[in-house]
């Protein structure tokens, strides 16, 4: 199973907004009928039952949504660009990197066919239609598209399983999960036989729930030893764990205190589940002998235990109806009722600003940036219908409170302007 990867993703560039004017027979004063460019399209995840694998996503790269068309004459509105859809299975957390470098979650998928846009296109560009003014009847004024989000994205994939069934290697989780359930999992006596979480259903008289083993603990599994990271992210999901010990140990009390210190060290909400400690391998004459010795010394410590052999079946009914009373007690979280989650708001704009750098009072405005990029700055008549704009009493107001005087320059984009 591969549970964990790395890709690039790319949402779709916004369209350019176009400069044309209307010339027909008989309407010498056409005006401005420029369109808007389309909307880049989106990337977005959606958690799809069939899928059990990241494997799809093996070879990291770039998955790019598609770009917008440009607005053309006659105000007609360009092409929006298709979204591109990420399919993956269900569980599957979508993380991301922030400006420190750490991961942080952009979307939790838990429920089949739940759906998140993870990358937003880019806006597009509005056409010169819309600068037409009483003052200015002829712009040439259009806005640029704005740039789609490009993200490097963590896809990890956590099994959405009931109960957890931990415990060292070679206690016989394989063979308990196998005894429980419709499971068939490698079997074998000795250490990390399985090298993967394995699913089965257990079905008793009044209920079905899905179980989990989590193979691979061992001491210093939270650093990542021996795949501890690999095998402890799917145990997070999980609601109720089922400790499982070796009957054979020298010391299960201590077996059982040193798994739970990996598994709290890796995340402390594992340390708060509700566990149901069960000892194996009561089928072997010498653990046999043994239970009452066990069951004092439990009881000493607080520890209800139950006795089974995942060999023969013995007491693994017992264990797996407490297993269901648990799991009763903790019931699921409710999930999101919206399908659609949208990360962030569409048309989100940012205020004005401005700051002073290398002699040059610097304003930033997305708006104002994209239709300085998206117009011929080389021709006068740009200049000037820019330079108008950028003298209306919002900007004035948002400039003149940043200190500048007349004389200074400043500068949007590439276009440079003498106060």
């Amino acid at each position: 199973m591969l549970d964990r990867v790395e890709i690039k993703i790319k949402a779709g560039d916004g369209g350019d907004g176009a400069v044309t004017f209307r010339h027909e027979k008989f309407v010498p004063y056409g005006g401005p009928d420029g369109g808007d460019g389309g909307k880049g399209g989106d990337v977005l995840a959606k958690a799809d039952a069939s899928l059990n694998t990241l494997a799809f996503f093996h070879n990291g790269k770039l998955y790019k949504a598609e770009n917008a068309g440009c607005g053309q004459r006659q105000k007609k509105h360009g092409r929006n660009g298709d979204d591109l859809l990420l399919a993956v299975p269900v569980g599957t957390m979508v993380q991301t990197y922030d400006d420190d470098g750490n991961l942080v979650i952009l979307s939790d998928l838990t429920a089949d066919q739940q759906c998140a846009v993870i990358a937003n296109g880019g806006k597009g560009g509005l056409g010169n239609s819309h600068f037409a003014s009483a003052a200015n009847q002829a712009p040439r004024l259009a806005e640029k598209g704005a740039v789609g989000e490009k993200k490097d994205i963590v896809l990890e994939l956590c099994l959405l399983a009931d109960v957890g069934i931990i415990g060292y290697p070679n206690v016989g989780k394989s063979s308990l999960l196998n005894a429980a359930t419709a499971a068939n999992p490698k079997i074998a006596n000795y250490a990390f036989t399985t090298l993967e979480p394995m699913l089965g259903v257990v079905q008793t008289t009044k209920q079905r729930f899905v179980i989990c083993e989590i193979p691979g603990l061992i001491e210093g599994a939270h650093l990542g030893k021996g795949l501890g990271h690999d095998f402890l992210r799917h145990a997070v999901r999980t609601r109720v764990l089922v400790h499982l010990l070796d009957g054979a140990s020298p010391s299960p009390v201590d077996d059982m205190i040193a798994v739970n210190n990996e598994i709290s060290l890796f995340d402390a909400s594992l340390s708060r589940k509700p566990q149901i400690v069960a000892i194996n391998k009561t089928d072997i004459p010498d653990v046999h002998a043994r239970k009452a010795e066990l069951r004092k010394v439990f009881k000493n410590a607080g520890i209800r235990i139950h006795f089974i052999s995942a060999a023969t079946g013995d007491g693994i009914k017992e264990l797996m109806e407490e297993v269901l009373e648990l799991l009763r007690q903790h019931p699921l979280p409710e999930l999101p009722k919206e399908e659609m989650v949208e990360l962030y708001p569409r048309g989100m704009t940012l205020g004005l600003s401005a700051e002073e750098a290398d002699g040059y009072f610097i304003i930033h405005s997305p708006g104002l940036e994209r239709m300085v990029a998206g117009s011929d700055i080389r021709n006068p008549e740009v200049r000037r219908q820019i330079g108008r704009r950028i003298s209306s009493p919002r900007l004035r107001h948002v400039i003149e409170r940043a200190g500048i005087k007349a004389g200074d320059k400043i500068r949007i984009g590439v276009f440079e302007w003498t106060w």
